[in-house]
This record gives C-alpha cells, structure tokens and sequence, in this order.
C-alpha cells in the first residue's frame, strides 16, 4: 500500500521542489516579458535596460543539475527584531537564490540572507532558536534523500551528517562548483566578514579557501550590491587554467559581473616576451624598486633657470624664475602624483599671473586664468621644467643605462644587484624590447607614479604567497579605497620571491590592519593523503599548523615503486580510471610530452589544465607547475624526485612537491622509479 503524499516527508519536499522551480520558472518569464518601450528616454537608456534585463534573465537561470534547494531551516520560536523574516513554527527553504511565489511569499531563502545564517552557525551548543536543520540530497538534480538534526537533542545534534560529508566527498568532473550547501561554521564566519576591512585567510590543501574566497564575493554583492555595482570587483588567480576552473562558481550563485584576471593581466602595458632568471626576477621583485622608480621619475623636474614673459595685447607679464622655482617646489612637497602636478603647473603659472593683473587694476576671470594656462610661453616653461614622461621608456632606460640606474639606485641596489637586472643587450625602443613579467610590474608601478590606478571595491586576490612584493603593490592599487580578501598558504609558495610571513605581504598590498584568519579542518583531502604530504611541512613552512582532515573516509592512498619508463604510470592512470570521477597525472613538467605520447598510444584520451572534462574524457594530464589550486577525484603522481630537482633549489621543490601531493579530494597514487625525498621516508 502506497503512503499517501502528505504523510511522505520525501514525497512532500519533492513537491515543494517543483513548486519551487515552477516558481523560479514564472519569475524568469515574467522578466523576459517586460515591454521597455515606454519607459526608456532614449537609446542609451534603452540599451543599458536591456542590458540589465538580460542578466537578470540569466541570474533567474533554473539549473536542472542543481539543487535548487538544500536545506531546510524550522524555527522554535518567532525571531526577535533582528530576525524579524522568521515567525512562530516557520520554516525556510535555504538555496542558492531566492524564490518567491505569485504573491511574493518567500518558497526558497537565499543562502545569504540573515535568515539562512543559521543554517551555517547553530549547533548544539547554540542553536541559534533552531528547532530542525533539515539537509537534503540529490542524485543528478532529484531530490532523494533528507537528513534532520534536532538541535535540542544533543544526542541527535552530534552526529555527524552522512550527507555532508557525501557531498564534500562526492565525484567531480568539470569544473570547481560552489559550496553552499557544505559551508563550515569558520567558514562562514570569513565568508560574511563585513565589506570595510580586509581578510587573509591562511588555508593548507583542502581547507577551501578559494571557494571561502569566491562566496565571499557573493556574499558581499548581495549585502552591499548597490556600492560593488558602482566600484567593481575582481577576482585575482595565478593563472589562466585556475581562473577557467573556478569561472562556473559564481554565475552558479547567480552572479555575472565579476571580473577574473591574473597579475599579468592587470599590468599589461607592454608584449611580455622574455623571461628573467630567478636571480634578476627577485631583484625586480623587490619593494625597493619603487623607489628607484620614484627617484628616477622625479628626476625630470628640472629647476627653472629663468623665468616666464606672458604677452596679453600690449601687456607683458612676468614670473621670475625664484617665484617659479617656490611653484615647483611646493608641488614637489605636496606629494601628489607627478602627471598631476604637471597638470597643475600651468594652472600655477597662470594664477600668479593673475594676480600681477589684478595689482595692476584688471579683473580676469577663470577664463582669462586658463588662457594664460595655454600660452605657449607658459607651456614652453612646463615643458623644460616639468616634461611627460612614458613609464615603459623610464624603466627601458632603468634597465639598459647604467649610469642612470647607479644614480638612481644608489644606496638602494647594490653593485652586484644593479649588474644582475641590467640588459645584456640593451634594446633599441619600447616595442622591440623582450619585456619579462618583472618588467611589466615595474612599468606598472611607474604608471601609477604618473597617473593613480583606479581603486575597485574589493579584490580577491588567491594563492597570494607566491606574489612579490611588487606584485602585491600592483594588486594593492587595484583597491586603494576598497577591501581585499587575500588566499593562500604559506607552504604552496613555490617562486624563489615567495612571500615569508602574511604580516610582510599584507605591508606590501597597503593592507597592514587585515585579520589574519587561519583555516586548520581539511575537507577535500583525504586523511592518509594530508598525513603523507604533511611530512614536508617541517622543511617547507616550520611554523605552520598541519591540516586535520575531518573527513570519515580515509581514502584511497599507495606509494608504488615502478619500473623506469612510462608503463608502469600509464597502467596507473587506467587502473584509476576505473574508478568514478576526474584522474589528475602530475608529473615534472619535462616528462610531460613522453607521458603525453604515452597516453596516447595507449588509446587513452586526456586534457591539459582548463580543459574541461567530460564523462568519455576524465584524465588530465597536468605539469607540476599549474597544479597550484587544482583538484581531481584520484591523482596519479610521477616520480616526486623529479618534481623536486626540477625548481631552482631544493626547498621550493618540496613546496611544489607538496603542491602535487595534495590535489587529490578521494585518493592518491605515487609512482616513483628513483628514490623518494628523503624528507617523505623520513617520517
């Protein structure tokens, strides 16, 4: 005998689920239907409406494959004033977005309402007035199972949930997804961080701090949509196969405007073609250079010499050369940025001019002040005291100059210093010169000398150890007047400038007052996996915490020795293939192309980094270098020795080693035909 619908809990929440899309449903037709015709004044308007509405339309997008819904708040009580949404008994749905009915009535909260809060932070100990946590679980977008916590039973209240964890460890293939529905209580508490101060979060493997990071942006657009629409905000990843991984997690919450960039990115004023050895770069890198830059700028503005004869009619005007030299001077002391203070020079001139007149009995008017700003007496004086200057061809002459670098440098950059990071070959323009990423931060900096960087209201700036200080400067312009939400673990900083200390870097980007939170409870990777990797830790970063797993299921985890070749790996990657989810081979970057030719003579189809995987192609194939913030269900891992020898000394090889070891959500694979690091064995 079936059991009627209203007394099946399952059958209940799965018609609540369809009201609920239907809902969604009609909410997204009656935008498409809107008219515009009447209410727009012109062309312009009616563009940006349009604009408008079509991202509305997509925000309202019903993905079939995700839950739109997954979990259920019930209430004791009726909130108090703060919570005044809640009433006696009623329950919430809590979701990625909200879903109202035709009259407006609430069917799904969004996840990051004040409401929906709880879902995240009440627990036994305070249950924040919550009677029922219900969690639900889905197979292929249907609602299957549910899960309740009654949070006045402390009995009931500590165990564990068995979806939770399901969903942290269920299979992924494509790319990173969002976390709402597994969000942690520290999490949580990062994730709402008001939008006036800056955040680090200090996060080993698996902690989830990029995705802490990324429904921190959510969060804050909802909360503060009106401020972020007028100011912007951006997304910050170390590079273009991470920023494909993640680009999806966003939009999935219903937020399109965000825009995702590297450091490269941002400071492309100049074609990079060339490259620095570590030595040079770390010179570059070097919060030094900003005053380098700063003294060899300024060393345009050249004292006047004589002084300005303004011809108006028959009059003749003139501003003695000490009355300029006061003007130059006092823009020198006001420290504003030298493109300013050259636009303000003529205008100087100008006013002094303006006043002779008016001793004289005349009555000029601003009019008459800007005329004179033009004359070309007074822009021939700017010119020879103040001239332009072009940021590329400052740091060209810098780096290919000597004489003008040991200037400029002196008492700064040591001989040896200054030698390393000039140009063996000393290029002939701005366009024909092999500029090196360093390069382009440096004129980066130098632009900003000349004219301010616009400010956004608020950057994410992730996997933020491996930045240098410059690098954290050019980041740091990008939010003068906004807030910062900084990433990383200071045991992945795999560049010879890595950072040392969040404190230093948090100097270097202008953030000096951020809270430094730290993200200790592993959820990704699995406990075996984190206890093996962990035994760098020691070397790599003494100071740091080892993240603690928390998972329940320890996951799949063996070191095999091999024969040399690339078999014995290939028979690896099939054996894991066998199982459900993505496959990561992680290998030195030099034995790339044989393992690639490998695969595919063994008929097996494989990716690189920001490919998207696919159900018939599961299996990416991933140099060591771009492994930093990926992760896979099962990784293989090639011979560590390799990945080791292959940076520039040994300690950055065991944090690029440990990168490697910990991309794996559900088990590990080492394959190794030559000795392990001792500091793996040593354990």
């Amino acid at each position: 005998m079936s059991t009627p619908v209203h007394d099946d809990p399952l059958s209940r929440e799965r018609a609540h689920l369809a009201a609920s899309r239907s809902a969604l449903r009609a909410m997204r037709e009656d935008v498409e239907s809107l008219d515009i015709t009447d209410v727009t004044a012109n062309w312009v308007n009616a563009a940006v409406l349009e604009s408008q509405i079509e991202d509305r339309i997509k925000a309202l997008a019903d993905l079939s494959d995700t839950p739109l819904f997954f979990g259920r708040l019930d209430y004791l009580h009726a909130p108090g004033a703060e919570q005044a949404e809640g009433a006696d008994g009623e329950r919430f749905y809590i979701g990625r977005r909200h879903v109202h009915d035709a009259d407006g009535d609430p069917m799904v909260i969004d996840w990051r309402a004040p409401v929906s809060q709880p879902f995240y932070r009440a627990s036994k100990k305070d249950p924040l007035d919550v009677g029922l946590r219900r969690r639900f679980g889905y197979t292929g977008g249907e609602l299957t199972a549910y899960e309740d916590e009654h949070l006045s039973d402390p009995a009931e209240a500590a165990a564990t949930s068995k979806l939770l964890q399901r969903e942290i460890e269920r299979p992924r293939v494509g790319p990173m997804r969002d976390i709402v529905a597994t969000i942690q209580p520290e999490q949580d508490e990062i994730v709402r961080a008001g939008l006036a101060g800056s955040v680090c979060v200090q996060g080993g493997p698996g902690t989830g701090k990029t995705a802490v990071g990324l429904h921190r942006v959510a969060y804050l657009l909802y909360a503060h949509r009106e401020r972020l629409a007028r100011t912007g905000t951006l997304v910050i990843g170390p590079n273009k196969s991470f920023l494909h991984y993640i680009e999806q997690v966003l939009p999935a919450l219903g937020e399109l405007t965000v825009r995702q960039a590297t450091v490269d990115d941002l400071v492309a004023h100049v074609e990079v073609r060339g490259t620095d050895d570590a030595a040079a770069a770390v010179i570059k890198g070097d919060a030094r250079m900003a005053e380098v830059l700063r003294r060899a700028l300024y060393s345009h503005v050249t004292p006047p010499t004589e002084g300005v004869v303004v011809v108006r009619g028959s009059r003749r005007w003139r501003v003695a050369a000490y009355e300029l030299e006061d003007i130059v001077r006092e823009l020198l002391a006001r420290d504003i940025r030298y493109g300013a203070a050259r636009e303000a020079l003529p205008q100087r001139i100008a006013h002094a001019v303006l006043v002779q007149m008016e001793r004289a009995g005349e009555a000029p008017d601003d009019r008459v002040q800007n005329a004179v700003a033009r004359n070309a007496a007074v822009k021939a004086a700017v010119k020879a005291v103040w001239p332009q200057v072009d940021p590329a061809k400052l740091v060209l002459r810098l780096l290919t100059d000597a004489d003008f670098l040991a200037e400029h440098a002196e008492g700064i950059l040591s001989e040896d210093e200054r030698k390393a990071i000039l140009w063996v070959r000393p290029a002939r323009s701005v366009r024909s010169a092999r500029w090196s990423p360093a390069d382009a931060v440096l004129i980066d900096e130098a632009t900003d000398l000349i004219e301010r960087t616009h400010s956004l209201g608020h950057v994410v700036l992730d996997e933020a150890q491996d930045l240098s200080p410059m690098q954290y400067r050019a980041v740091g312009r990008r939010c003068t007047t906004g807030s910062a939400t900084v990433l990383g673990d200071l045991a992945q900083g795999t560049t010879p400038w890595a950072t040392r200390s969040w404190e230093e870097a948090l100097g270097h980007l202008g953030k000096d007052d951020a809270v430094i939170e730290e993200l200790t409870a592993g959820f990704r990777v699995p406990t075996d996996v984190i206890t093996y990797a962990s035994r760098l830790l020691p070397y790599i970063a003494p100071g740091l915490t080892p993240v603690a797993s928390i998972r329940e299921n320890p996951g799949f985890f063996e070191v095999r020795a091999v024969d040399a070749g690339t078999a014995d790996v290939v028979a690896a990657c099939r054996e894991l293939l066998s199982r459900e989810g993505s496959v990561g081979l992680i290998a030195a970057d030099a034995r790339v192309p044989e393992l690639a030719d490998a695969l595919t003579a063994a008929g097996i189809g494989h990716l690189g980094p920001g490919e998207e995987t696919t159900r018939a192609t599961r299996l990416t194939l991933v140099p060591a270098s771009l492994a930093k913030g990926l992760e896979y269900d099962y990784v293989v891992l090639d011979e560590p020795r390799a990945v080791v020898d292959a940076e520039p000394d040994e300690r950055t090889g065991l944090r690029r080693l440990y990168v490697c070891l910990t991309r794996a959500v559900s088990g590990l694979l080492v394959t190794h035909a030559t000795d392990l690091p001792a500091q793996l064995t040593a354990a």
